[in-house]
């Protein structure tokens, strides 16, 4: 039997198929890939079989686009994954915060209702696993559950808002379909290695600090919690739920439980980047109003979108995530044991391109 995968050659997406593997010597993968990304995933094929995570044959690359019907793929094809998919893990997704509605719906909406499609045309499928966000809360505060979806929240950008319409659309099929749905936080590299495949999230504080080292470090961030998790907790994770009996249509925050403030968070990348502690505070105002200015943006490489969530009130509940992880003995690890890890790794990719987002 095979596991489905939308979202390879991504790093999460690329981890997972690495954990599965080693998992069950036996498991098949299918990949759909874009056109666009072909190239790319043979690349990452190539690396997964010099990795001794099995034969070529093991992987096969299936040309399709979630954004289309059928996802583009012909009645063969079909007809074949019909007869042999078991498991379907959905990562693909447009993640940038700057995203405009047209390209994110594209992807993320209506790529998840024709996965929803296809995965109800699988007669032999145990498990569907799909990729939330916990940032499906968008501007909530306060104690957010698992359990919680709709609660009438506005957004702070349309990722946010068409990851929350995504996971209406899967949610909505729960009952008919055996579902898994994990919303992870803001993600960062492994938590032994520091390895990750793009410098997002936190990674923007750590360019910011690049530009103004020589300079007295203004404080960013306030007192509130800043949920951050390593990719290695997710992956774990992940493992384990989709093949537990009693993760079956259950939705968890894959969340630091003990999270700390943003504010802490940003002293920490300070003192593991640049050995100082931030001396002086600089208003939320004049963050927002100096990275909304293009030339600055891009000269600091950070995106304004990213600052507010360095300020949001929100607490993500992973009681049902703890309760369900505590057996296997799989633990959010603390930020403070393994930033130094990210940033160590940040310092020695810092000018790869291929890692670098685009600030626009």
């Amino acid at each position: 039997m095979s596991i489905f995968f939308t979202g390879f050659p991504g790093f999460i997406a690329t981890q997972l198929i690495k954990k599965l593997a080693r998992r069950d010597a036996k498991e098949r993968f299918k990949l759909l890939v874009h056109p666009s990304q072909v190239e790319k995933a043979h690349a990452g094929i190539s690396r997964l079989v010099a990795g001794g995570y099995g034969p070529k044959e093991r992987f096969d690359i299936i040309q399709g686009d979630i954004r289309q019907e059928d996802l583009t793929l012909d009645s063969h094809t079909m007809l074949q994954l019909q007869l042999e998919v078991t498991w379907v893990f959905h990562l693909a997704a447009v993640y940038d915060l700057a995203v405009s509605w047209d390209a994110a719906s594209g992807v993320n909406i209506d790529g998840t209702r024709h996965v929803n499609h296809f995965v109800r045309q699988l007669p032999n499928l145990k498990r569907y696993v799909y990729f939330s966000t916990a940032f499906v809360s968008g501007k909530r505060t306060g104690r957010v559950l698992e359990t919680e979806l709709d609660a009438g929240q506005p957004f702070k950008n349309f990722y946010e808002e068409t990851k929350f319409e995504a996971e209406k659309l899967v949610q909505e099929i729960m009952g008919t379909v055996p579902t898994t749905i994990v919303r992870p936080g803001v993600a960062v590299g492994d938590s032994k290695t520091g390895e990750t495949v793009r410098f997002d999230g936190p990674y923007f504080i750590m360019r910011f600090l690049d530009r103004f080292r020589a300079l007295p470090v203004p404080l960013i961030g306030k007192e509130v919690l800043f949920n951050i998790v390593p990719i290695d907790y997710i992956v774990n994770a992940v493992t384990h739920l989709a093949f537990a009996d009693g993760a079956v249509d259950k939705v968890y925050h894959l969340t630091d439980p003990s999270p700390h403030t943003a504010a802490e968070v940003y002293g920490l990348i300070c003192e593991e980047l640049i050995g100082k502690r931030p001396s002086w505070t600089v208003p939320k105002a004049l963050v927002s109003a100096s990275l909304s200015v293009p030339f600055f943006r891009k000269w600091v490489g950070a995106e304004k979108e990213a600052v507010m969530y360095m300020h949001w009130p929100v607490e993500y509940d992973s009681t049902q995530a703890q309760a369900d992880l505590k057996d296997p003995g799989i633990r959010c690890p603390d930020l403070k044991n393994y930033i130094g890890k990210c940033v160590e790794y940040y310092q020695q990719h810092r000018h790869d391109a291929d890692k670098r987002v685009r600030v626009k």
